[in-house]
């Protein structure tokens, strides 16, 4: 898991056991209806962008969850949504995507706590910032090679990266929306793609039921307005011009591709 200096929880009680709402450590009723809502809302973000909702409700979470609890909470709220996702919108899946994503999405899982740890933070962060920006902005690397084995290797890299920074929908996004012209197509593959990786992740490493039994409540209530979320999205989605969806993709991935390079040359020492 990605090094934590300390625990920097502005909304955590220090009093935690007068406010386990619902048994849930160090969260009260109004976090726990804040994190419920901010579910909603990033899954809206999520389908209505094409990307960044679950970066945005990873940020949130972080401030109010305790670090070890974070990264499996997070994955399994995403999962749950992920699921939703693929139910309302199956019929426009690029099926073909499916298998080959499976096979290097176990591959990455398995591999991710045995290499990540020795892998520099920073020169990951600058590694996927320009790779998001290069594909983003040059679609044409998002089509290289035969369809299966691209989706192979993201698979890999997507779930390898996803165990210790869990929000990776942003690298795999540039490569999906390069692969289809269509926007639909676009949010339910990415929604597909992310519950194979998010799956995974779980198995490997056991989270299920790993220090998080007592995140159950919160983990339902944030899946269950996650699918909310998801609906108004796909009911907005259907409203909005290919045009303009295709905009807010690429301005919604730079700049998330120019925060992990800030972020990188942040932790270089360079600001």
């Amino acid at each position: 898991m990605l090094p934590v200096a300390h625990d920097f929880r502005p909304f955590a009680h220090p009093y935690s056991t007068a406010m386990d709402f619902l048994g849930t450590p160090d969260v009260g009723p109004l976090l726990f209806a804040g994190l419920v809502v901010a579910s909603c809302v990033t899954a809206f973000i999520g389908v209505f962008t094409g990307a960044a909702g679950g970066v945005v409700l990873l940020g949130l979470m972080a401030m109010a969850l305790p670090p070890l609890a974070l990264i499996p909470v997070h994955t399994v709220v995403m999962l749950g949504s992920g699921v939703t996702r693929t139910m309302i919108m199956w019929r426009n899946v690029m099926r073909g995507t499916l298998l080959p994503f499976v096979i290097g999405s176990a591959i990455g899982a398995a591999a991710g706590a045995k290499i990540f740890i020795a892998l520099s933070v920073t020169w990951l962060q600058f590694i996927l910032g320009a790779f998001i920006l290069l594909v983003t902005w040059m679609p044409n690397l998002g089509r290289i090679g035969a369809e299966r084995g691209r989706f192979a290797v993201l698979g890999f890299a997507t779930t390898f990266v996803g165990v210790f920074v869990s929000a990776t929908g942003t690298l795999l996004a540039p490569f999906v929306a390069a692969s289809t012209p269509d926007r639909r197509v676009h949010v339910a593959t990415m929604g597909a793609l992310m519950v194979i990786a998010h799956v995974a992740k779980l198995v490997a490493f056991g989270f299920i039921g790993f220090a998080i039994a007592s995140y159950v409540p919160l983990m339902a209530a944030m899946i269950a307005s996650g699918a909310v979320g998801n609906w108004i999205g796909e009911v907005a989605l259907n409203r909005v011009s290919e045009q303009r969806f295709r905009l807010v993709l690429q301005i919604v991935l730079t700049l998330l591709g120019l925060r992990l390079l800030w972020g990188a040359a942040r932790g270089a020492g360079w600001f």
